[in-house]
């Protein structure tokens, strides 16, 4: 008998979570009308959501046969002995949006599912036994775990740690495994989450042990759960179950790939204290070893402590810092854990590493032909700065097959990396787009030049749009010239300190590379032809000249320190940079006439330090470009009001810098201020409506803060991460307004100041100082002194103390045992710190750069030998004379590759009296600068003080 239209619908009655009220559903029709709404599923088409969620109370009609096929709940209770089975009206306590969402899916609409609403509808499905909603639930959060595609859904923390939670109460393994994977996919993305302290422990050991762990390095990986740990101590305390914990977790990090200085830093950590003296042995081992003998310490299974994670999602590797790796640590990465398994594989590796000498078409054959080198299509950028052991003709070969997709290769500090190995970069990278060489900037120029390439003569070009050798003084002409032939879309090029290209060879490059629009050639001999290049007068390259000039279109020129260049040539250019950004003139002849003509108005940042420019000229530029995020004129005498004889008119104050500041006033908001002449407390005052979001400021001679002022930056730029000082007055209450307001602030350096100050303005803590300055303002300093600056800043890498009177040599291991992750040290002029030796510094193991002068006559001849061996990190050091023990020092052995070295200064002073016959301070005389361009050392004296 044909069912009646009562019994072909069955009406569902839901109430607001918040709006439940205890009376049954016959009572709802008292109810007002505005709180209660009925709709019917045959018009889902119709519904608008965002209505019905207004209302307290909703009445669904359905189809009674869909409920009955569709959800295994209704089955039960519609067509069992229920009770329910025979009423046409059937109240559900249920979340009304996700029901609604339910019904949907019920009758084949599409629903929306999201981070938010994945678990509420997940837990629905398997409540109601609706299968449709189950399936989508899965295939979305799936896909989602799945997807290399970084436009995909992202999940937030807090609701991946809900998720993981009910399944493991509710969903079996499916959930929790799911979570776990994209947990581990996703790692860098949610380390940095507010919620990863309260990511479950057993959620995190599962993602850690997860084969799609993708992590940009090693170092990341052991950052990340130390924060965790650190986390779950502050919420859980001490417990037995926290200490196996840590065990646990920090077992999975591969410790022979972490960097040195990750290591030296974090070995006071709690989380990591313990497993320091394994990490470095680990790291240690692996830089002894040659690459040609460690593959006879592998086992028949895969070397996992010694292979980098990469996975199929890897978009990042970072290996900057880790000098103990070699090739043989590239090629076990890129080879597939089944490799391992099987003999026949294990001896071809083993004679591919053991016979380096063999030619390079049998080593190519060798590696390629018969190693199962797998691709990972997703890695788009590399850091292998400061990774010297490596063999870059090797290193190439191995990229080009494992990473074809590579965009982005950074190689600093590298002297080994030669111009041909740039046009291998260039030739075997075809998607490559930027590329980083950069090394330390020569105090001099050196005389010999890297030879050039002289490979094949025919190259197709490449795909480079950004270039940066700044500080190569070993590339010549003809090398840059080569490079640029095969870079016509170079867009940004910077070749600061590159002291041997001549301005020709300057302006070959512009003209050849015509998309240029970004030009950093600071301290190099960028001059006349180059700017008659960039202006389109004049043609180096014998094609034909275009008619459009390059000027116009640059939107980025930094030439601090280029000389030779006549006021008509500057001002050809400068008139003519109506794009321009960022514009650096810092100790060039710029004039105010030159200035005056710059035709910008988005300009973002200017540096005039050290020029004559006055404050008439910046008032213009500044009115004109309100933009501008970063101001750098220290050492501008004339930005302060000067009599007819010169000399600075104080009578009249500060009306030529209170126009610069209120031009600055009225612009978007300075983040970096470098200023002098002119500025004082009221200046500050004028500017505080731009200095709000300020992060850097240094303050030079010629300015006259005062303590009122220096008060007055923590309120006025509560963002600052910065403040250098020079001649100054401060004291301790100003201070202590800084530092114990300041919570950013990653750099403090005092430098000739004047005031009172005491060790009392440094009792405060200060965890997020990273550099520390303090030069001729703390003549008081004792190693106990020393010692609270340790426990008040105890996450300093750079250091800098000059004229600390009484510091001893116990000061030493104060400095090593307070600081072990030290990257910078300069001592100079320190009392007798170093009258016994410097043994006690050599646990600053991850030391780049060390200056030692004029502190006591007890180092070592052989202090730079050994130096190359306690630190490995060391590139940048610098002696005097006057504190060798024996009289000089030996230099380093020659050996390519045996040491990171690559700049050695050292002072020679002599000893003078006066006319009473008093010894007076040394006289500085010469400087002995012994430079490493990777092939050899070049030594020049010269007569003054570097």
């Amino acid at each position: 008998m044909a069912l009646s239209s009562l019994d072909e619908f069955v009406i569902l009655v839901l109430k607001k979570d918040h709006c439940l009220q205890h009376e049954d559903a016959s009572s709802s029709s008292s109810a007002p009308p505005s709180q209660v709404i009925s709709i019917s599923a045959s018009e889902i088409v119709s519904w608008d959501l965002s209505e019905i969620l207004a209302y307290a109370s909703v009445k669904i009609r359905v189809h009674r046969t869909r409920l009955i096929e569709e959800s295994s709940y209704f089955q039960g209770l519609l067509s069992g002995s229920f009770s329910e089975s025979g009423l046409d009206h059937i109240s559900v306590d249920w979340n009304l949006e996700t029901f609604l969402n339910l019904v949907m899916c019920l009758y084949g609409y599409a629903i929306d599912v999201t981070s938010t609403s994945f678990l509420p509808l997940f837990e629905a499905a398997l409540y109601f036994g609706v299968e449709r909603l189950l399936s989508i639930c899965k295939t979305w959060i799936s896909v989602l775990v799945s997807s290399n595609d970084p436009a995909s859904p992202k999940l937030d923390l807090s609701d991946l740690i809900q998720m993981w939670s009910f399944g493991l109460e509710h969903a079996g393994d499916f959930l929790p495994d799911l979570c776990a994977a994209y947990l581990a996919k996703n790692f860098m993305l949610v380390k940095s989450d507010e919620y990863f302290g309260s990511v479950p422990y057993e959620l995190l050991i599962s993602c850690i042990k997860h084969p799609h762990l993708t992590v940009h390095s090693e170092m990341h990986l052991a950052d990340a759960l130390l924060l965790w740990l650190d986390a779950e101590r502050r919420m859980s305390g001490f417990s037995e179950s926290r200490h196996d914990n840590t065990v646990n977790l920090m077992e999975q990090v591969r410790f022979s790939l972490l960097p040195l200085s990750f290591i030296a830093g974090r070995s006071k950590s709690h989380g990591f204290s313990k497993f320091v003296d394994q990490s470095l042995e680990s790291v240690i081992k692996l830089k002894k070893i040659p690459s040609t003998y460690l593959v006879d310490s592998l086992t028949d299974s895969p070397p996992a402590d010694l292979r980098l994670r990469l996975t199929e999602y890897t978009e990042i590797l970072d290996l900057s810092g880790c000098r103990q790796l070699n090739e043989a640590s590239l090629l076990l990465s890129v080879l597939p854990n089944s490799y391992f398994s099987n003999l026949r594989w294990r001896k071809s590796l083993k004679s591919f590493l053991k016979n380096p000498e063999d030619d390079e078409r049998n080593r190519e054959h060798l590696s390629y032909g018969t190693l199962p080198i797998l691709s990972f299509e997703s890695l788009k950028e590399i850091d292998m700065s400061k990774c010297q052991r490596l063999n870059y003709k090797f290193v190439i070969k191995c990229f080009s097959k494992s990473f074809p997709s590579l965009r982005k290769l950074r190689a600093a500090y590298l002297l080994n990396i030669k111009v041909f190995t740039v046009l291998e970069l260039l030739q075997n990278f075809r998607q490559l787009t930027e590329v980083d060489l950069t090394v330390d900037i020569a105090p001099i120029i050196p005389v010999q030049a890297s030879l050039f390439y002289s490979g094949r003569g025919h190259c197709s070009l490449s795909n480079i749009t950004r270039l940066t050798l700044e500080g190569r003084s070993d590339i010549c002409d003809m090398g840059l010239q080569s490079i640029s032939r095969l870079c016509d879309s170079l867009c940004y090029l910077n070749i600061k300190g590159c002291a041997l290209l001549s301005d020709a060879c300057i302006a070959y490059v512009i003209q050849r590379c015509k998309y240029l629009c970004s030009l950093i050639v600071c301290y190099t001999s960028f001059s006349e032809n180059s700017i008659l290049a960039l202006c389109a007068s004049i043609s180096m390259t014998n094609e034909h000249m275009d008619s459009n000039s390059l000027a116009p279109k640059l939107q980025m020129l930094h030439m601090s320190k280029c000389e030779g260049i006549t006021e008509t040539s500057l001002f050809n250019l400068i008139s003519q940079t109506q794009k321009m950004k960022s514009l650096c003139l810092r100790d060039t002849k710029v004039s105010d006439s030159v200035l005056c003509e710059f035709p910008g108005s988005s300009l973002e940042a200017l540096d005039i330090s050290n020029t004559t420019i006055s404050w008439m000229a910046l008032v213009r530029v500044i009115s004109r470009n309100p933009n501008l995020k970063s101001l750098k004129a220290r050492g501008c005498k004339n930005l302060l009001q000067l009599q007819g004889d010169g000399r600075a008119d104080y009578s009249f104050p500060l009306f030529s810098a209170h126009e610069v500041f209120k031009s600055l006033s009225k612009g978007s908001g300075l983040e970096e201020l470098e200023i002098g002449w002119g500025f004082s407390y009221f200046s500050l005052e004028s500017l505080r409506p731009a200095v709000s979001f300020l992060r850097a400021i240094s303050v030079g001679l010629g300015a006259s803060l005062g303590e009122d002022a220096l008060k007055l930056l923590s309120s006025a730029c509560p963002l600052l991460e910065s403040i250098v000082l020079y001649f100054q007055e401060i004291s301790d209450s100003a201070l202590a307004s800084i530092l114990t307001s300041l919570k950013h602030l990653q750099e403090l350096a005092l430098s000739y100041c004047f005031g009172d100050i005491s060790i009392q303005s440094f009792k405060f803590s200060m965890p997020s100082l990273r550099k520390l300055r303090l030069e001729r303002v703390t003549r008081w300093m004792t190693s106990d002194d020393l010692f609270i600056l340790t426990q008040s800043c105890p996450n300093v890498t750079e250091l800098s103390l000059v004229g600390c009177l009484h510091l001893n040599s116990d000061c030493q291991p104060i400095i090593s045992g307070g600081w072990p992750g030290m990257i910078s040290l300069h001592l100079e002029e320190c009392g007798s710190i170093t009258d016994n030796g410097v043994t006690s510094l050599y646990g600053c193991i991850a030391l780049e750069d060390l200056l030692l002068r004029h502190n006591g006559s007890g180092i070592q001849k052989s202090f730079l030998l050994d130096a190359t061996l306690k630190f490995p990190m060391l590139r940048l050091v610098s002696l005097d004379m006057c504190d060798a023990k024996e009289g000089g020092f030996d230099a380093p052995e020659e050996e390519e590759g045996s040491h990171f070295l690559s700049i050695v200064k050292i002072s020679r002073c002599k000893s003078e009296r006066c006319a009473l016959g008093r010894v007076l301070a040394p006289v500085h005389r010469e400087t002995l600068v012994m430079l490493w361009n990777g092939q050899n050392y070049t030594k020049t004296l010269i007569k003054q003080r570097l």
